[in-house]
Formats: C-alpha cells, structure tokens, sequence
C-alpha cells in the first residue's frame, strides 16, 4: 500500500527548441551576474525576490542589463559559459553594444 496517495503532477519536458535567453543583470552591490533562461521577466522577478540565484540573493534588487535571444538550448548554453569567462571590461563593452553585436574578437576571452 502506498504511504502518500496524492499524485504528484508530470513534469513538463524540457525543451531544446524555442525561447532561450542569455542575461546579465547588475546587483545592488554593483556586480554583474550571468545566467541562462526560458522566460526572461519571470527569471528577473525570481532574482528579486530572493528565489533565483544564490549569488544574487543577498544582493538585491538586480535590474536587467542586457539578454539575448538564442532559438537552440545549447547555442545559449555555450554563450553564458562564454560571457561568465570574460572580464568585467568586455561584459561591458557588451552590454554598451547594440543586442549584443559587438565584434567577437573584442569579446573573446582570454
């Protein structure tokens, strides 16, 4: 006999295809943080309140700096590991940068 008869709900699928967004948000302190998603507001408001990050959860508010629209999981995948490797200098080259179309070769990482 089963302990717990409630049925938990399915989990949605993870979807490779679709919406996929880079982002770089400013923390109270003045930092920048990186990070990766499917729903851009929803992720910002979670920083907010104390939900998303463990690095941002003690420096509230974050506001949106800059984000990026990717159509492939692992495209975005790759650019945040990219952009978190780069100095605060060329985070901010990008983020001054129109969308993000900055030659890559000024933003590569060393």
């Amino acid at each position: 006999m089963k302990k717990n008869s409630a049925k938990k709900p399915p989990r949605k699928k993870f979807k490779r295809r679709g919406r996929h967004y880079v982002y770089i948000v400013e923390c109270a302190d003045g930092t920048y943080y990186t990070g990766y998603t499917p729903r851009i507001r929803r992720r910002v408001k979670l920083h907010n309140a104390g939900r998303g990050a463990k690095y941002t959860r003690d420096r509230r508010p974050v506001r949106l700096l800059w984000s990026k629209k990717y159509k492939y999981f692992k495209l975005a995948f790759l650019e945040e590991k990219r952009i978190k490797r780069l100095s605060r200098v060329k985070k901010e080259d990008l983020i001054r940068c129109r969308k993000g179309r900055l030659n890559r070769k000024v933003l590569r990482a060393k």
